[in-house]
């Protein structure tokens, strides 16, 4: 099939019928030309009827346009009528000859109904395509460009704004308020600290973030009691409890009671030392406890600095690490201290004072004034316990106890606080609970009772808290998750059991930028680890 007869089939025509498709395409126009015009259609019948006897040529072609010009004709008329009564169909009938109208009207479109036989030579991208040629090969519109994206809520910290710190830009709207002095180092944050690094540098630990261990599901066995200590007034030990006082649980009667009762008689706690490690120790040798099977043996102390590390950040703290015999000894080392005020030591005395005022001591009468408080007077327990794969053996210094009806002995956990506000109650769950779950937990302390107290130090008030509901009371808030805290301190023993060596002694700290943990040189041992390891 050429392309003439296929362009006929597509619109539907066929070679036999060309003839009458130029009478009809005439005809076709007359039609269309009759509906433009209501007051001339008569005048248009006629003429659609001549045009159409004029064209022909031929007898047989005169007859077949006579015949389809009086059919057009009869046809005009009909619809002539049933458009005076119906307006409607005739604007649906004017549209379908407007159709037709543009086919034939089109110079393109008659000139391929007329002259088939040229389109085969036709290129309708080629040269006479006058539409297509003049098309530039550029446009002349410019390409818009789109302004660029300003984000208003991510102002970069120190730039212009109200409140914002001065720099080198200039200031704020508001200056820095308070005589305080300008920001150090700022522009190179702890990420970016390339300080000289210790010689005694060995290792180092950089932290995960709180989503990587809040995935890892770190288990923590039960805490079981194997022996216990006690150091009575003269700073004697005896390896029993003679030194456990007993909880007293109508301490709701002393609400009102001034904390600074004894203030003046009070015997601060002295700083022992690798001694009180020693007596830990010796306690272990007393009763016997195998070491085989342990990983770490140390205070509760240090495990409460570990695991308190996964949240607070600013807080200096350091330990020994011993490796003897496969067993890690965490010694307690105590950081330099500012000199304490007179309020401080008022504030560290109420403390004492309430957990005097929370037990019972037969030596004092009902209604006596409390008084010759001495922080020395303590009661340890040394506990077994397993965080993931370590095994632990810890001393942990116990407040007092208490007993259920059944007569078993559970110890319970004093402390005091600030009176909570609206401005400090979040800080209250944020860190003090935190440190009063983690001292608990380690211990496996089933209760806290806190007391607190006004600015000049009265009790006000006290709390009893089950220590496997403060998790559940920070939950919603998403201050901290305890599985994050056990997840970190994990990490941290499997790090330091892999990199310290056999007989050898190193310093584990957390210093400015509090950014990792490092792992320094020591030179020393201290005797009572010494000793502890030659009695074995």
């Amino acid at each position: 099939m050429d392309f003439a007869e296929q362009a006929m089939n597509l619109f539907g025509d066929s070679e036999e019928d060309e003839d009458e498709d130029e009478d009809n395409t005439t005809t076709t126009n007359a039609n269309s030309n009759y509906s433009n015009d209501d007051q001339d259609k008569d005048q248009q019948r006629s003429s659609s009827s001549s045009s159409g006897a004029s064209s022909s040529s031929s007898g047989a072609s005169s007859a077949a346009s006579s015949s389809s010009s009086s059919s057009s004709s009869n046809r005009s008329s009909s619809a002539d009528e049933e458009e005076e009564n119906d307006p409607n169909r005739s604007e649906v009938r004017s549209s379908s000859y407007n159709s037709h109208d543009y086919v034939s009207n089109n110079d393109t479109n008659s000139h391929y109904y007329e002259h088939d036989e040229e389109v085969e030579d036709k290129d309708l991208f080629g040269s006479d395509n006058e539409d297509y040629v003049k098309t530039p090969a550029n446009s002349v519109h410019p390409v818009p460009v789109l302004p660029p994206i300003r984000v208003m809520n991510n102002q970069p910290r120190g730039g212009f704004g109200r409140g914002r710190w001065q720099n080198d830009r200039g200031p704020g709207l508001l200056p820095r308020p308070g005589p305080y002095p300008q920001r150090q180092n700022f522009g190179y944050g702890p990420k970016f600290f390339n300080g000289p690094r210790d010689e005694r540098f060995v290792s180092e630990l950089k932290f995960k973030s709180e989503e990587t261990l809040s995935r890892k599901a770190t288990v923590f066995q039960e805490p079981c009691e194997l022996a216990c200590y006690s150091r009575v007034e003269g700073g004697d030990v005896y390896f029993d409890d003679r030194s456990l006082r007993l909880f007293k649980r109508l301490i709701t009667e002393d609400i009102g009671t001034d904390l600074n009762e004894g203030f003046d008689t009070f015997i601060p706690k002295k700083d022992l030392g690798s001694q009180g490690f020693g007596d830990f120790l010796s306690t272990i040798r007393n009763k016997n406890i195998p070491l085989q099977n342990m990983h770490f043996v140390t205070y509760r102390n240090n495990l409460n600095k570990i695991l308190g590390t996964a949240y607070m950040r600013h807080e200096p703290w350091e330990m020994g690490v011993h490796k003897r015999n496969g067993v890690v000894y965490l010694d307690v080392h105590k950081l330099p201290e500012r000199p304490q005020s007179e309020l401080d030591r008022r504030r560290c005395y109420w403390g004492y004072c309430f957990e005097t005022l929370a037990t019972e001591d037969p030596r004092r009468a009902d209604g006596e004034a409390i008084h010759h408080v001495d922080a020395n007077v303590e009661y340890c327990s040394v506990i077994k316990t397993k965080l993931g794969a370590h095994r632990i053996l810890m001393g942990a210094e116990m407040d007092c106890c208490d007993s259920t009806d059944e007569g078993r002995r559970f110890y319970v956990e004093l402390k005091t606080s600030r009176e909570l506000d609206y401005h400090t109650e979040e800080r209250f769950e944020r860190e003090k609970l935190l440190k009063f779950w983690i001292q608990s937990f380690l211990a496996g302390v089933p209760y806290i009772v806190v007391g607190f107290r006004d600015d000049g130090g009265r009790l006000v008030r006290t709390e009893r808290l089950r220590t496997k509901d403060v998790t559940h009371r920070v939950k919603m808030k998403n201050y901290w998750q305890g599985g994050v805290c056990l997840a970190f301190a994990d990490e941290v023993l499997c790090w330091l059991y892999g990199t310290v060596k056999e007989n050898e002694d190193y310093i584990l700290q957390f210093a400015h930028p509090f950014t990792r943990l490092e792992l320094l040189q020591a030179q020393t041992c201290p005797n009572s680890i010494t000793e502890h390891v030659q009695q074995l």
